[in-house]
């Protein structure tokens, strides 16, 4: 009976706001538990594996025995664990400190700031540079900050997510064109001749697939209906042509590319950090209006020595970017030999395509059984039913290495059905 009584008691306002508080919650845990249950009843639940040692050909992983081979980082050159990058990056802390706790146009800019970026457009033989903290920042501050709804950009429709989320905020028109399809690009810049500028945007080197833009009749196309062109080059700087200075370089375009974004965090160096190099007015442009630059602190000095030691030693000699191609072919062609379909055409990145999501996944824990480390990727990463795991090539990768990846990965393709 007192039960009754104290239930009709009203509530305070102070009691009502934290019941709805509590009811909101919950209804946002039901429907957050939802959609994770979908995600892993679909298997493409992401776990994260733990590396208990420094980046490399050769790792330890939490829950493994021994050393594990690694197939799957964007290690390109093996720079991230270099003895020369590892001291650089060490003077630099000791020297300028761990942050500078400052965006750049504040108190965030150092010589070593300055130094890095002039570097970086002598290595691409471009005016000038602006760093980002990621090359995600740096394609989500290029479009708003360059093109007005005069504008028009054409981007290849497998574009990294970057490309596509940082022309989301843009108030440019927007075209998609199919992949890689010169055809309909052409069909997209005939369209847009009635638009200020015209820029085509598209990755140099894709990914999830390990294919490379036809540079050359992009350019092409760009001259003859006087559209600018926009590379992202994260999966190409530093090992892709006879410099390692890219696809533009790999395709003999340098002259005809007007804006390059890449990254420090894979081939140089691998800590992190991105920028964008082209024209000295556009760079100016970005320092005075890009927004992930103007409200982001400025790269910590650490990241900037390694990145300036890792373009050091790739201007010094070629000799590690050549070496990737050796070793690239060698694993794509005895792939192929085994039975396995590679996406692709002679780029690091080798997708094994297995269609199903969870043969992906599970065939990439058989093979971290086995000692190699390699991770499935399913949608939303990759369309549906186009999942694969992608396999990346190493210049620190022995042959030795690259045929033990081989061998086990045609053990777990026959025990798993992928293979005859």
């Amino acid at each position: 009976m007192w039960c009754s009584r104290l239930l009709s008691y009203p509530l305070s306002q102070g009691q009502c706001s934290s019941y709805r508080a509590r009811a909101a919650l919950a209804q946002l845990n039901h429907v957050l538990e939802a959609e994770l249950e979908s995600i892993r009843g679909a298997g493409t639940w992401k776990s994260e594996r733990i590396i208990t040692s420094k980046q490399g050909p050769h790792i330890h992983v939490e829950g493994s025995r021994g050393e594990i081979l690694n197939f799957c980082a964007n290690n390109y050159l093996g720079l991230s664990s270099h003895p020369e990058v590892i001291r650089s990056g060490l003077e630099a802390l000791e020297k300028f400190g761990a942050g500078l706790s400052s965006v750049r146009f504040i108190c965030g800019t150092q010589n070593i700031h300055k130094n890095l970026e002039e570097k970086i457009s002598r290595f691409h033989q471009r005016e000038d540079a602006i760093l980002y903290a990621s090359c995600f920042d740096a394609n989500a501050g290029i479009f708003e900050a360059l093109l007005t709804p005069e504008d028009a950009v054409l981007s290849d429709e497998l574009n990294h997510a970057s490309i596509i989320d940082g022309i989301r905020l843009c108030k440019a028109n927007k075209y998609r064109y199919k992949h890689m399809d010169m055809q309909d690009l052409e069909a997209k810049l005939q369209d847009a001749q009635k638009h200020r500028l015209r820029l085509v945007a598209t990755d140099g080197a894709f990914s999830m697939d390990g294919d490379i833009a036809p540079l050359k009749e992009i350019c092409s196309l760009a001259q003859k209906y006087q559209a600018l062109v926009f590379i992202d080059e994260c999966h190409a700087t530093g090992f892709l042509g006879p410099n390692g200075r890219g696809t533009d370089e790999l395709l003999g375009v340098m002259d005809q590319v007007d804006i390059v974004n890449s990254t420090l965090g894979k081939a140089l160096g691998g800590a992190a950090g991105g920028y964008t190099t082209g024209p000295k007015a556009l760079i100016d442009l970005l320092r005075q209006r890009s927004r992930p630059y103007l409200f982001s602190n400025s790269l910590p000095p650490a990241v900037v020595g390694c990145a300036s030691k890792a373009l050091d030693l790739l201007m010094e000699s070629n000799a590690i970017a050549q070496s990737m191609v050796a070793k690239t072919r060698r694993f794509r062609s005895k792939m192929a030999a085994a039975g396995f379909s590679i996406s692709g055409n002679d780029h690091p990145i080798c997708p094994v395509m297995l269609g199903k999501a969870r043969l992906a996944s599970v065939m990439a824990d058989d093979m971290l059984e086995r000692g190699i480390y390699v991770i499935g990727f399913s949608y939303p990463v990759v369309p549906k039913g186009k999942a694969r795991i992608r396999v990346q090539i190493s210049a620190v990768h022995s042959e030795d290495d690259i045929d033990r990846c081989v061998e086990a990965f045609t053990e777990v393709g026959r025990k798993h059905g992928a293979l005859p």
